[in-house]
């Protein structure tokens, strides 16, 4: 694949990666690769598209934080239910390991740029204040509690979609507003004498600024469209101020990877329809651009098709049509030498490439295919004399294994030397943690020659270095964690970069199975009658 930088005309201070979905998991995969290579280019941080206050956790452990594990990083270190995406387990396990392995000056370090709330609510700002308190040791929660509340008068949706209802403008909130504005003023003045902590005390001054302002917006007496559209600028404008803070703290020790939306990080103006209203504003990444210039460069996410989100191939009259290619890798190509095409037909749940989106970026990643179980089961089923089996309850399988595919190569069906599967066996085989959303595993007969090869151990020594692999991580080739010692090799949720990778291991794998039906063949035309 060609290295995106070579692709920009310059270095950039803050490199946005956009996917065109949520959902679609090679996205986050190639964007994990993608940092992994940044950070040996110097960069040291990321700020993904999740809240701001959030990230303060999933940096912690991060940073290598006793007092933070795994699970806690994933359940409070994200918004919008990202931490339940395999990936970002994935990006927070290999920057723990590359901090744990190298000095403080090489440490990179993970950021949210959202406001903590989505267009459809917020929360009210007062766990916010009450910790910005107690890290001034200034006692304000009886008067802060006074001011908002119920809670639900501020995080019920009726707060957001209908301005007699919110209290955005009220005497309470505008007095938090003057509150929040003080504890921010008091933060500088305490900066010299309370270094520690401080940052952490800042982010959260300025969430509550941040849910105050975004309340303000959702009461402002405008037409539904125009208010809704002020909404979304309001949040891209929190977003850009959250980036540009985290460019200010991060500059001197390198770059920033940015992962978002595109709708989030392209320059052009955003457009959306939402429930018949046709919205319009500027995102973060419009305000960013503006103010940093050729320091800010935009690589856009492009999709072909999405088995995981059941969309199918683009027409080839299409943009994504144009940059598809039949050997479905994922590709990098320079912005202005994608070809003008037409936009693919709506559908909301990708947002497709059209003329402004690729004349605004730098540099266009395109995704020919996810993969899932069902487009990996067809390309196995290329292969010479191979045949399918399903499991289900006609086969008498165990209902933990209905849907489960097998595959054999004659129709005796003695061994496979594949199989996709899609869920835990408790007690058996739990370690690739397959029971969460939309995670399968491919495994794989490779034999002890191969297995030893990819591995530096043979079959009968996995015991031995069971304790040094992590079986959920994803898109990385490991010992089967139940037959291992049997020669199969296993790898959970491939990514399309990884498709060469599979073929290579799917043809010794098919050869085996090859030889050893030829091999019973034999024998069986030997057996006399």
């Amino acid at each position: 694949m060609t290295f995106f930088l070579d692709l920009l005309p310059r270095p950039p201070a803050l490199l946005a990666f956009g996917e065109p979905t949520h959902g679609e998991s090679a996205f986050l995969q190639l964007r994990n690769d993608a940092f992994a290579t940044l950070v040996r280019h110097g960069y040291r941080s990321i700020a993904v598209e999740s809240d701001r206050v959030a990230g303060l956790v999933a940096d912690e452990f991060v940073r290598g934080s006793s007092a933070v594990p795994l699970r806690r990083a994933l359940t409070e270190g994200f918004s919008h239910d990202f931490g339940a995406l395999p990936a970002n387990r994935d990006l927070l396990l290999w920057m723990r390991e590359w901090n744990a392995a190298r000095p403080a000056s090489e440490h990179v370090t993970f950021h949210g740029f959202d406001a903590p709330l989505e267009i459809s609510g917020a929360p009210s700002p007062r766990r916010y204040l009450i910790d910005v308190c107690e890290f001034l040791d200034q006692d304000r929660s009886a008067e802060i509690d006074g001011l908002v509340g119920d809670e639900t008068r501020w995080s019920a949706p009726a707060a957001v979609w209908e301005p007699g209802r919110s209290v955005g403008r009220s005497t309470d909130a505008q007095r938090l507003r003057v509150i929040a504005d003080d504890l921010l003023t008091e933060l500088y003045l305490q900066a010299a004498r309370r270094t520690r902590g401080w940052r952490a005390a800042l982010v959260r001054a300025t969430a509550a600024v941040a849910v105050l302002r975004y309340h303000a917006a959702a009461a402002a007496p405008l037409a539904q469209e125009e208010r809704v559209s002020r909404l979304l600028a309001v949040r891209g404008e929190l977003m850009a101020e959250n980036l540009l803070s985290i460019h200010a703290a991060e500059a001197h020790r390198g770059p920033t990877l940015v992962f978002a939306h595109n709708r989030h990080l392209q320059r052009q103006p955003s457009t959306m329809t939402m429930a018949d209203l046709d919205l319009s504003w500027h995102s973060a990444g419009a305000i960013v651009g503006s103010l940093l210039g050729d320091r800010y460069a935009v690589i856009v996410g492009s999709m072909g098709a999405s088995p995981a989100l059941g969309i199918g191939a683009p027409a080839p009259s299409t943009y994504e049509g144009r940059l598809h290619r039949d050997d479905l890798l994922p590709r990098y190509v320079r912005a202005g030498e994608v070809p003008a095409a037409e936009q693919r037909t709506h559908d909301h749940r990708y947002f497709s490439l059209d003329q402004a989106t690729v004349a605004h970026a730098d540099v266009v990643l395109h995704v020919p295919t996810g993969t899932g179980p069902a487009m990996l089961a067809e390309r196995i089923l290329t292969l010479p004399g191979v045949e399918q089996l399903v499991a289900d309850a006609g086969h008498g399988a165990p209902q933990d294994a209905w849907g489960d595919r097998f595959f054999y190569v004659g129709p005796e069906r003695r061994q496979p030397f594949a199989t996709i599967v899609e869920r835990d066996v408790p007690g058996f085989d739990e370690s690739s943690e397959l029971d969460r959303p939309g995670v399968f595993r491919l495994n794989l007969d490779v034999g002890r020659a191969e297995f030893e090869r990819l591995f530096g151990f043979p079959p009968g020594e996995f015991e031995q270095h069971r304790h040094e692999l992590d079986f959920a991580r994803l898109d990385v080739v490991v010992p089967h964690p139940g037959y291992a010692r049997h020669g199969f090799a296993s790898i959970v949720m491939p990514g399309p970069q990884s498709l060469p990778e599979i073929d290579r291991l799917l043809a010794v794998a098919h050869a085996r199975a090859v030889d050893r039906h030829d091999r019973a063949a034999r024998r069986a035309a030997d057996r006399p009658d």
